[in-house]
């Protein structure tokens, strides 16, 4: 019996072991393309005459505007307090495509993950306030962004080694 137990332990430590040797690089990779995607793609849905989507290969780069259904979901749906709705519409809009786009290339990752998570914070307790469990795994890779920085594949990376 204690022979079993001792191999099982064996086997459980060269697993731990093999699963503590993941890059926090990749992580960190993994972790800012998923929530740069989240927001992205919501970003999207709010502009006009500018799609970019790499997976389905879909390209129109016109002068973006912002979607006249935009404003009115701002002012009804998620009637955000102290900012009126159409600013709130063209910031959201904006920071939807500025923040994620700076995560996903890994520059000022930090900064840029502080802002989606201030976004997430107002969405969970504005807008949604039932999502907490998708709003808290955002809020945990953010803050792990945040804590960590981009890891060694980024820009950050490569600025701080000059």
């Amino acid at each position: 019996m204690n022979t079993v137990v001792t191999e099982g332990n064996k086997i459980l430590n060269a697993l731990t072991n093999i699963l503590a040797s993941i890059p926090e690089s990749v992580i960190a990779l993994l972790g800012r393309f998923s929530v740069a995607a989240v927001f992205w793609q919501s970003g999207q849905t709010k502009v006009d005459n500018f799609t970019i989507n790499i997976l389905t290969g879909e390209f129109d780069v016109g002068i973006p505007a912002l979607n006249d259904s935009v404003v009115y979901l701002f002012e009804y749906e998620y009637a955000l307090p102290l900012i009126p709705a159409e600013p709130a519409a063209i910031l959201t809009a904006v920071a939807e495509h500025v923040l994620p786009l700076l995560l996903l290339l890994g520059l000022a990752t930090r900064f840029a993950a502080f802002g989606l998570f201030l976004m997430t914070l107002v969405i969970q307790i504005f807008v949604y306030p039932d999502a907490y469990a998708l709003h808290g795994t955002w809020a945990a890779i953010l803050m792990w962004l945040m804590s960590r920085g981009a890891g060694a594949l980024s820009f950050d990376a490569v600025l701080s080694r000059r």
